[in-house]
């Protein structure tokens, strides 16, 4: 007997209906493996997938946890809670997480450039900040012809070192996530260049939100929180892009057919899969959604959270941190992190 794939998709939704809401996420009862919230959509997905690897919630507790980066050389992961202003530390040893800076200017995405210096975009001050080994900040971007940013939001290193970044205004629309404020750019994304020059990318989305790019850096993907929602995949020329498309819509398979959740921080695997955090839909949709290098959905991992973020770390790059609402998770996967960060 032949099952047909709506069938299948409904018997896996009714499988994995309450199984993320249900589980103990104290950690105190053990999840059966394989992981039943790893959920492979295609047979693509499943020689990605750590069958004795489970889903962890590492720490809860933030208001809207951001921006995860690993950082390889003190192995550590910092995060953002945006609104209670902190950049956190978690610590694999013994899961230590504790604050690691104070008044961090309601910073949202975090990275680390080649040299290892943690690079922040801040909503407080509509900054793009490093901060330097002994300490002192540097800001790398606060203006563009003469304006300010609206409030850069999240961004990645190329290979030659130059930093790119969104800036769709989040954090100046509202308080919460820093002052807010009239803005006074068109929602773009922009390029710091090693010499310090700033270009603008593009402007062609109207909330860019997410960035990353291809393992051979000849793509980048960036998400649109805006209208109509998608991932957009452009070919990197040089200091700029040409050849927009969508890449990807956010709509699930397991809920949310009409396309209106979202996702927000993207990071890709050594493969070319696109790992993207999705969220604001509810069970069956929130968590991270994977999709090939040619835009298909094929794995999704289910949380109780609207996920906001991810990134690869650990020392063999081969495990996602996820940043979700009030909390953190991870889960070891059987691939690697392109990037170092």
């Amino acid at each position: 007997m032949t099952t047909d794939r709506r069938s299948f998709l409904c018997s896996l939704v009714a499988a994995t209906a309450t199984s993320a809401f249900a589980r103990d996420w104290t950690g105190q009862t053990p999840e059966r493996y394989p992981d039943p919230d790893v959920i492979a959509l295609d047979p693509a997905f499943e020689k990605l997938v750590q069958g004795n690897a489970p889903i962890r919630r590492l720490h809860t507790g933030m208001l809207w946890a951001e921006g995860p980066a690993w950082n390889g050389t003190g192995n550590y992961l910092v995060f953002s809670d945006i609104p209670n202003n902190a950049q956190m530390r978690w610590l694999p040893e013994d899961g230590h997480v504790s604050v690691m800076r104070n008044n961090a200017n309601n910073s949202n995405g975090n990275t680390f450039d080649l040299h290892g210096r943690q690079i922040s975009f801040e909503h407080g001050t509509r900054r793009v900040v490093r901060y330097e080994l002994d300490g002192k900040i540097t800001v790398l971007a606060e203006k563009f012809d003469g304006k300010p940013f609206n409030a850069p939001n999240d961004g990645a290193v190329h290979a030659d070192g130059s930093i790119w970044f969104t800036d769709p205004g989040y954090g100046s629309m509202m308080d919460y996530e820093g002052n807010k404020g009239e803005l006074f750019l068109k929602e773009s994304v922009y390029r710091i260049d090693p010499s310090g020059e700033i270009t603008k990318i593009t402007e062609d989305l109207e909330k860019p939100n997410g960035l990353c790019f291809s393992p051979d850096y000849k793509k980048v993907y960036i998400v649109d929180t805006g209208s109509p929602k998608n991932i957009r995949v452009y070919d990197v020329d040089g200091k700029t892009v040409k050849n927009g498309k969508v890449f990807a819509t956010n709509k699930g398979q397991l809920a949310d057919p009409k396309a209106k959740g979202n996702s927000d921080g993207i990071r890709c695997d050594v493969e070319g899969n696109l790992w993207a955090s999705a969220g604001w839909i509810g069970d069956g949709y929130d968590g991270v959604h994977v999709f090939n290098s040619e835009g298909k959905l094929i794995g999704f991992i289910k949380l109780p959270e609207t996920a906001s973020n991810v990134c690869f770390g650990g020392p063999k790059r081969n495990r996602l941190f996820i940043t979700a609402s009030q909390s953190l998770y991870s889960v070891y996967v059987n691939t690697r992190g392109a990037h170092h960060c």
